[in-house]
């Protein structure tokens, strides 16, 4: 009896291509949902050092919402790298000009911080209305549920 061992060749060519709508979802849940499907955890032959997710476009990131008190209290910040260069920017403020930035920054969150996360994260597609130009790979559409 063997085991089954996947190895790394083939894997770009058998990735499949998944729809998530976002309207009304809640960021955090649906965020963890689709870190699970770009890094592979819901295949079984899910292997940790590989990367055996698949691809996922987001659509109508402007919809998304936060629950609770996060609509007021949470703050993404950055640092320009100069004296006094911490910059804040509240979630209603990224929400109005970059909505797709605020489910992109939480699925990248989620995910590992090496170079296997960074190939995962580059199959994350974000749109903030609910039209995309990936239609030629023909998406699947996935209903993810948020309690």
């Amino acid at each position: 009896m063997t085991t089954y061992f996947p190895s790394g060749k083939g894997l770009a060519e058998n990735r499949k291509w998944f729809v998530v709508d976002a309207n009304g979802k809640t960021v955090g849940r649906l965020a963890t949902e689709v870190a699970r499907i770009l890094s592979g955890k819901n295949s079984p032959n899910w292997t940790p050092f590989l990367d055996m997710g698949d691809h996922v476009i987001v659509i109508n990131a402007r919809l998304a919402v936060f629950k609770g008190s996060k609509n007021d209290q949470k703050v993404y910040r950055y640092h320009t790298l100069y004296p006094g260069g911490l910059r804040e920017t509240s979630v209603k403020d990224m929400q109005a000009t970059k909505p797709e930035r605020v489910i992109e920054l939480a699925v990248k969150g989620m995910l590992p911080k090496t170079k296997l996360g960074k190939a995962m994260a580059k199959k994350l597609k974000v749109y903030a209305d609910g039209d995309h130009r990936h239609t030629a790979q023909k998406p699947e559409i996935i209903e993810i549920e948020t309690k």
